[in-house]
């Protein structure tokens, strides 16, 4: 099915509906009617022909104009003030997959290997304390969850650190994000 800018779609297997704001190639920008901008692919989407006729049947005592000025002015209010500094804060990312640490690892056993991305864990996070960084990201992979338990055991020493797993849309399942609290009397 073609689609094209302005076209109003629903998204399969979710409650959402949208205009068509943008298109590369396979992948579709909709904008919701909650002013969200949302990625989808084409197989994702249905086309709807008539958006009226569904504004209709929801609306079929009220006035239609009403309802869709008062949607309009209450979303200019939601729009989320993102403070300059959050704006211009970079997070840290840290690959601790042992072919990004060493040029060869041949010959290490896997403690050896664990230790030394268990230690180049700490190193960045050591350093990232010492630098006010406030977030950083270690990738560690899926695998069988050794080092991301390690990591959480290393990140719970510290007091000053929260840790959660790291964006999924970014990184998957295998990236946790630590967050440093920088104004810890000690």
């Amino acid at each position: 099915m073609a689609f094209k800018l302005g076209d109003y779609v629903l998204v399969l297997d979710e409650d959402l509906s949208g205009v068509i704001t943008g298109i590369k190639g396979n992948t579709i920008s909709i904008e919701t009617e909650d002013g969200f901008l949302l990625d989808f692919e084409a197989h994702e989407l249905v086309k709807q022909d008539k958006q009226e006729s569904i504004d209709n049947q929801i609306f079929l005592n009220s006035n239609i104009e009403a309802v869709v000025s008062e949607k309009e002015t209450a979303k200019r209010k939601n729009q989320p003030k993102i403070k300059a500094k959050d704006r211009f804060q970079p997070t840290m990312e840290v690959d601790l997959h042992i072919h990004q640490l060493v040029k060869s690892y041949r010959g290490m056993s896997n403690h050896d290997m664990l230790t030394l991305q268990l230690d180049t864990a700490k190193h960045k996070l050591e350093f990232a304390i010492k630098n006010r960084m406030q977030k950083v990201v270690f990738i560690h992979g899926v695998g069988e969850g050794v080092l991301k338990m390690e990591l959480e055991y290393l990140f719970g020493r510290y007091s000053n650190v929260k840790y959660y797993d790291a964006n999924y849309q970014k990184y998957g399942l295998g990236a946790t994000e630590v967050y440093i609290y920088q104004n810890v009397v000690k």
